[in-house]
Parts: C-alpha cells; sequence; structure tokens
C-alpha cells in the first residue's frame, strides 16, 4: 500500500496530512478554518478550503507516494448539495438559528434515546441545520439532493458519489439513533430520507478521485477516496486499531470529548453533556463533551504557561477557584451559560492564571470521565496533553484510575489513516502511551469536593 492523505476538518484550523497506513504522521500543513458573515449566514469557506485542499494534494503529493484519501471532521457540519454543488453554504455551528426554527425544533426533535444527546445551543446539530433550511429556503431544500456530513461532502467533492456514514450520523446530528442503530424517527416525520445518502462503511472506498482533480493534484488516477469518519471517532478508533479494550478515550482541544467501549451507560437518561456516539461498526458508544477549550482560554486570558506544581500548591491551598461556565452555553452544569466567575484569595493574581485553567480544564475533563461507566483505563491525548502537568492533575483528580497520556500530537489523523488498512490488517497498530507521575501534585481530592460544591451552589441560583 501507498501511502494516505488525511484532510481533517476541525473548528479553528483544517489540516492535510501525509501517512502511512499504520497511522505514522509523515507531514502535516494546516490553516485557519475561515468562516464569512454571510449571506445568507454565517458559513465556513468550503470554496476556499477546495483551493487549499487542492493545493496541498500537490504538494503533499510530490513528497509522498499518495493513493489513498480520507476525510474527517468535527460532528456539527454538513452541506445541502444539489447535482454539481452545494444549494446553500455550510451553517457555521455556533451561528444562532432564529427563535421560530429553535421553537418548532424543540418541539419535533424526540426523546433523548432518540437523538443520542441534549439539545445544544446554536446550530450544532445537522438535524436543526435542515430544519432551518428547510423553513427559511423552501425551494433550495425542495431542490437538493442530498444532505452530506462534511467527510461525506469532501468525498463527493473528490469521488463524484455521495454516501452517509454512521459515525457521523452518530455524532449528535440528531439524524441517526445510536441506541437504536436506525435513522431517528424525525428523519422519517419530515420526509428527509431521500437527502440521507447511501450508507458505506469509514474504510470503504466510495471510488477513484475525480479525471479532473487527479490532473489538477498531480497524484495517480487510481488513487482511492474513502467514505470517511467523525474526528472524535477515529481518535477512538485508534485505540480500538491498536487493541485497546476496556477503555475510555479523552480527545482534548476546543472540545473535550470523552468516548467509552464501556457499553454500561443509561443511554435512556438525559444529562447534560452526555451523548451516545457509534464507531464504525455501528455500536453504541457512550459519551461526554463540553467546551473545555473555550473555557480554558477565557480563564487563561493573555497568560502564558506552562503551569506549574508551585502555583498549583498555592490555589489548591488558597482554595481560589474557576467556576463555570463562560462560554454562551450550559456545558456541563445547568444555568451557568456566561456566569464564569474566579473566586478566592488569588482571583486577582495574573501569576497564576495560567495554571488555574489548566487545572479548571483538568476539573472538566474529569467530571467527564466521571459521567461514563468506569473503564479500566483512561487515556489522554489532543491539544491539552502539550501541557506537562494536564496529564498528572487529571490523574490527580482520578485517584485510584489508571489513567494514561498519548502524546502523539496527530491522533485524528492517525485514526482515520488507519482506516487505509482496516480490512487488511492482522496485527494491532501501534500506540505509545505513558503514565503521568501525579505523586509530585498536591491532594486534590478536598480541593475537588469543594468546587464540585461551589458549582451546585451555582446551578442552584440560577
Amino acid at each position: 500500500m501507498g501511502g494516505v492523505a488525511v484532510f481533517d476538518v476541525g473548528k479553528t484550523n483544517v489540516k492535510l496530512s501525509a501517512a502511512l497506513p499504520d497511522g505514522t504522521i509523515l507531514e502535516s500543513l494546516s490553516a485557519p478554518n475561515i468562516v464569512r458573515d454571510g449571506p445568507p449566514y454565517r458559513h465556513p469557506d468550503i470554496l476556499g478550503q477546495e483551493t487549499w485542499l487542492v493545493d496541498g494534494l500537490r504538494e503533499l503529493g510530490r513528497r509522498h507516494p499518495l493513493d489513498t484519501i480520507v476525510l474527517c471532521a468535527h460532528g456539527s457540519g454538513g452541506v445541502l448539495i444539489g447535482e454539481d454543488g452545494p444549494a446553500l453554504p455550510m451553517i457555521d455551528y455556533e451561528q444562532p438559528v432564529p427563535p421560530a426554527v429553535d421553537k418548532t425544533y424543540h418541539r419535533i426533535v424526540g426523546s433523548y434515546r432518540e437523538r443520542g444527546s441534549p439539545v445544544m445551543a446554536g446550530g450544532a446539530h445537522l438535524a436543526r441545520q435542515m430544519l432551518w433550511q428547510e423553513m427559511c429556503w423552501p425551494d433550495e431544500f425542495a431542490q437538493a439532493t442530498a444532505f452530506l456530513a462534511t467527510p461525506q461532502y469532501w468525498a463527493w467533492r473528490l469521488s463524484g458519489v455521495r454516501a452517509s456514514e454512521v459515525t457521523c450520523l452518530a455524532a449528535e446530528s440528531h439524524l441517526w439513533s445510536p441506541a437504536n442503530a436506525r435513522p431517528t424517527a424525525l428523519v422519517a416525520e419530515r420526509g428527509w430520507q431521500r437527502l440521507i445518502a447511501p450508507r458505506r462503511g469509514a474504510w470503504e472506498a466510495l471510488g477513484q478521485l475525480q479525471p479532473e482533480l487527479a490532473a489538477r493534484t498531480g497524484l495517480p488516477a487510481s488513487t482511492q477516496v474513502l467514505c470517511g469518519i467523525h474526528d472524535s471517532s477515529a481518535n477512538f478508533h485508534r485505540y480500538q486499531a491498536a487493541g485497546l479494550t476496556d477503555f475510555t478515550a479523552v480527545s482534548t482541544g476546543t472540545w473535550v470529548v470523552a468516548l467509552t467501549d464501556r457499553s454500561t451507560a443509561d443511554i435512556d437518561e438525559e444529562r447534560l453533556g452526555r451523548t451516545c456516539n457509534a464507531d464504525i461498526f455501528g455500536r453504541p458508544v457512550p459519551g461526554m463533551l463540553t467546551m473545555a477549550g473555550r473555557e480554558f482560554a477565557a480563564v487563561a486570558g493573555a497568560a502564558a504557561g506552562p503551569a506549574s506544581t508551585e502555583g498549583l500548591a498555592r490555589i489548591v491551598e488558597s482554595r481560589t477557584f474557576a467556576l463555570p461556565s463562560f462560554g454562551a452555553d450550559d456545558g456541563l452544569f445547568a444555568g451557568t451559560a456566561r456566569g464564569g466567575r474566579i473566586e478566592g484569595p488569588l482571583a486577582g493574581d495574573p501569576g497564576i492564571r495560567f495554571t488555574l485553567a489548566m487545572l479548571y480544564a483538568a476539573l472538566l475533563t474529569a467530571e467527564c470521565v466521571d459521567g461514563l461507566p468506569k473503564a479500566a483505563t483512561v487515556v489522554l491525548d489532543g491539544n491539552f496533553v502539550k501541557e506537562p502537568l494536564y496529564g498528572a492533575t487529571v490523574a490527580g483528580l482520578l485517584a485510584g484510575r489508571h489513567v494514561a497520556v498519548n502524546r502523539d500530537a496527530y491522533g485524528t489523523a492517525s485514526g482515520a489513516a488507519l482506516l487505509a488498512s482496516h480490512a487488511t490488517r492482522t496485527t494491532p497498530a501501534p500506540l505509545a502511551i505513558e503514565t503521568p507521575d501525579a505523586t509530585v501534585l498536591p491532594d486534590l481530592k478536598e480541593y475537588r469536593a469543594l468546587w464540585r460544591a461551589a458549582v451546585r451552589t451555582t446551578e442552584r441560583s440560577s
């Protein structure tokens, strides 16, 4: 097998990586995910992304023998398409939807078991994006041929083949019920079946790179385009491919997303942050998520790292707390949206602000992990683990649990690249994880209990 090109669309950046089929990343390019204000609403610049993608494939193809392309993306992006291109621009999921659309959506969306996640703010759910487009642009919606999640949109642009895929449908889209392994009732009730393309496996080749694109990129005409995968599910797949079982994987960045292969969660009980996703085989994957990256940034402000053990000890001893939520939604705690604040003797001390932000992010991470069935191993990866104390702090907050850190910065791309060898792999994929040393930290048990008590007070007063 030749090399794999992985196009990864995140909320903040888009990345294009050259990888080996065993998930090893050889080179990566990155650019901002530019969002336009409108009209008709705020939307990612997917036309600009396409130019960047073609240029990037040409550049990487000069240095690496690429013969497969895999697409992955966050779960809140999708495109309504016509015969030849987008029927309407992709909706930026942080764009508020009109009140009439929001009211209708809450009325029709169905039970928690049916949708697999809470109803989140803005345009976070593909079903709500579709409802908005149907209500406000009925002609364009009626003439559309499909609504494709972001990975399958790019797979279509590259191969010309429409498809849907279970990890993308199960990523809080409200179009798929992971617990029931079927489309949600909403799809039939709205008559949207015609817009849901045939399902294919994430690892399946939809077809070859279209001839015009092969010519523009310089890649072989035989280059295969795979169906693609949800980004956190790709990261989760990396651990499954390595043979790990009885585990919770925690991806960190703009979002902290915790997913577990333990299937004992009560997927009928709704609570903030709780989700039910799916792995590449369509099996339910209990999850928890919160926008901890934004929360971290709000607390850290302009303060620079790294975090320090001395600062952490001062914060814990003084009982200084960062309390949720600084963002526009409640996160894990009801009624806390835009109510975030810092309390305690060191609240005004800029010298501890970065360390406090790190501790706050670790507390949110621990809440996500504890919201899931207990697994033998908790693996942390992503942007937060670049901070040396983060892994140790999470381990200190989860005393008695086996916490490990994967310092590979390309988890999503690695997991996506492994799809290229999925059908032929006979041995576990390589994986390097390490156990952080929490013995250098102060005892965090009492601090966490006090923080939780302060959070509960905030919830009650909201």
